[in-house]
């Protein structure tokens, strides 16, 4: 499939996990693609490694700083003149016991996950096509607590009501914003608050399909909402989760 032939994508937080599995996906399916991060060496190697040479813009942008997304938006109408969908990715996880949480730890959560997720797609749209599409990456924390995720569910469900509301205030140029909603996906952020096996083994247990899923689960499901299959879905959640959140195990 080449859904995606000639179309821009402008990819925040690409340089790992979901953000570069999606990058990896839409040039397979034919798009030139932008990713961002925050770190220039770890920048260089994901386009290196993605390998497309021509077809991948790799801009340091820290999202939660205005004028590095100014520079962004900038960048990007220079290269491609338009966006055609935005996939705001980028995410940070703060994961400790509500008694636990530090006034840092809560700026900085709201900071990346929210304000960062708000001011990418209003600085990109003006390059966003009349007809493009916005994906939102929430969370499976909306639908079920988890002990240790507080601010961290809380600044997922604020993105996933920004999709919904979007959804509305955009529909006159046609515009789709919708949100996925990732349960356990084995990425380096996953890594970093699960590093012990039998934590992992226990999130597994959790899982009706009985596994951790990939980042390249995530891709696809970003693939099928930016994509023109999906033209009359808006203000919509899509839950990539194994089943975590609506089922119990099968024993």
């Amino acid at each position: 499939m080449e859904r995606f032939t000639n179309h821009t994508v402008l990819i925040t937080g690409g340089t790992s996990g979901m953000g570069y599995a999606t990058a990896r996906r839409l040039l397979d399916e034919g798009a030139y693609v932008v990713v961002t991060g925050r770190d220039d060496a770890r920048l260089d190697k994901a386009v290196a490694a993605l390998g497309a040479p021509g077809r991948v813009l790799g801009v340091r942008a820290d999202v939660t700083d205005l004028a590095e997304l100014d520079v962004l938006t900038r960048r990007v109408e220079t290269w491609r003149g338009g966006l055609d969908a935005v996939f705001a990715n980028a995410g940070t996880g703060v994961f400790k016991p509500g008694a636990e949480i530090t006034e840092a730890d809560f700026d900085l959560a709201t900071a990346v996950n929210f304000k960062g997720v708000f001011y990418t797609v209003q600085k990109a749209l003006p390059l966003l096509k009349d007809g493009g599409a916005i994906v939102l990456n929430a969370s499976w924390t909306l639908y079920r607590g988890l002990p240790v995720a507080s601010v961290y569910a809380a600044t997922k469900a604020a993105v996933h009501n920004l999709a919904r509301t979007l959804g509305s205030e955009l529909s006159p140029r046609g515009i789709r914003v919708n949100s996925v909603s990732p349960g356990f996906i084995d990425t380096e952020m996953y890594r970093g608050a699960t590093p012990d096996p039998e934590a992992d083994a226990r999130n597994a247990g959790q899982v009706p399909l009985g596994t951790i899923g990939h980042a390249d689960d995530v891709a696809a499901a970003v693939a099928f909402l930016a994509s023109a299959d999906v033209a009359y879905i808006t203000g919509q959640d899509l839950v990539i989760d194994g089943g975590l959140t609506g089922s119990f195990p099968h024993r």
